[in-house]
């Protein structure tokens, strides 16, 4: 299936297991962050939907505009970072040349690189919305 012409609910119908969608004030940056920081594949960027790729997951992003009607859109803060508690681990990516990434783009990184007890090396990197990504990778 290709990601940049298929058919919204073509699109639609072949997603399978856990699906994770972002709501963004700013689709494009969203898009711009997961790609340059956390170096996932984007598909389909435009101002109102994009698609990221991290192995065989996809993370949609819609900005609020196309969640009018969506009463979860009402629970969303208007000013307040969005991610609070919500934390999204991209496994098999380097937190050290993430972090590197991120602070050469002006993110904030909210927790350095570190090897933790259950066995993996992660940091934390807020998104320009707020969430949480954790990139890591198993330590030997």
């Amino acid at each position: 299936m290709d990601l940049q012409t298929v058919a919204a609910d073509e699109l639609g119908r072949s997603l399978s297991g856990v699906g994770v969608n972002l709501l963004c004030r700013d689709v494009q940056a969203m898009a711009a962050f997961l790609e340059g920081v956390m170096g996932l594949a984007i598909h389909r960027a435009s101002a109102d939907f994009a698609l990221a790729r991290h192995g065989a997951v996809l993370i949609q992003l819609h900005a609020d505009g196309t969640f009018g009607h969506h009463p979860l859109l009402a629970l969303v803060p208007e000013a307040a970072p969005r991610g609070g508690g919500a934390q999204f681990y991209l496994f098999g990516i380097d937190p050290d040349a993430a972090c590197a990434r991120a602070e050469a783009a002006g993110a904030v990184v909210l927790e350095t690189p570190a090897d933790k007890p259950h066995g993996l090396r992660e940091a934390t990197i807020l998104s320009p919305e707020g969430f949480a990504f954790s990139p890591a990778i198993a330590l030997p």
